[in-house]
């Protein structure tokens, strides 16, 4: 194929008549029959335009080739990130609950707490850097919910039950049965509401997302 071919092609692809290509062009319906014949050849000047119009590079309707497209960028996949994260934060509270059944310290909160900030820092990581970023942190929201929100509440329980019954307390990775059976009840209560109604929340609102991009 030549470029008279290729310019007859892109015009009867656009559906348009030599007169319209003409007119675009601002040149006479002879001059177009001329370039579709080979009896002629586009201007420099003439060639630009066509190629704008048609949406094409000058080197394709010369020579017939077209540009070679880049590679896309290959970016990590960020739902690695979140299962990377998701294991920091299930080993940092459980690691957190093994030193505070052998030693009975407060160090294990901050042992547990410090491994969870490392996930959390993965996962931010792969929210930077990474693709499939809601998938991602949809995922790390269904599991990390659980091992994340665990530790708070059992610290501000333990302390709160503590102080209103008048009792020793210490910050611990999991609620303490020091004062009250019911109120130890409703702080699992409160920490399972917690946890299934997020996961509820997230895997409805997952659902709707994927279902509106079908």
């Amino acid at each position: 194929m030549n470029l008279a071919d290729r310019i007859q092609t892109l015009r009867k692809e656009k559906g348009i008549s030599q007169e319209e290509l003409a007119e675009q062009a601002g040149v006479s319906r002879q001059a177009v029959s001329k370039w579709e014949s080979g009896q002629s050849t586009p201007e420099l000047e003439k060639l630009v335009l066509l190629s704008d119009y048609f949406g094409v590079t000058t080197d394709y309707l010369l020579k017939g080739t077209e540009p070679v497209p880049s590679a896309p960028e290959k970016r990590a996949d960020a739902r690695i990130f979140t299962v990377i994260a998701t294991a920091c934060n299930f080993v940092g509270l459980v690691t957190a609950i093994c030193i505070w059944v052998v030693w009975q310290t407060e160090v294990s909160v901050a042992v547990g707490f410090l491994l969870m900030a490392v996930g959390c820092a993965v996962f931010a990581v792969g929210q930077y850097i990474g693709q499939q970023k809601q998938d991602a942190k949809e995922l790390f929201t269904l599991l990390n919910v659980w091992p994340l929100t665990l530790m708070p509440i059992s610290c501000v329980f333990n302390m709160i039950d503590g102080v209103l019954g008048g009792s020793y307390w210490q910050l611990m990775p999991i609620p303490e049965l020091s004062n009250s059976l019911l109120s130890y009840c409703l702080c699992w209560l409160l920490y399972l509401a917690l946890c299934a109604g997020t996961d509820v929340t997230v895997w409805g609102n997952r659902k709707e997302r994927l279902s509106r991009e079908k």
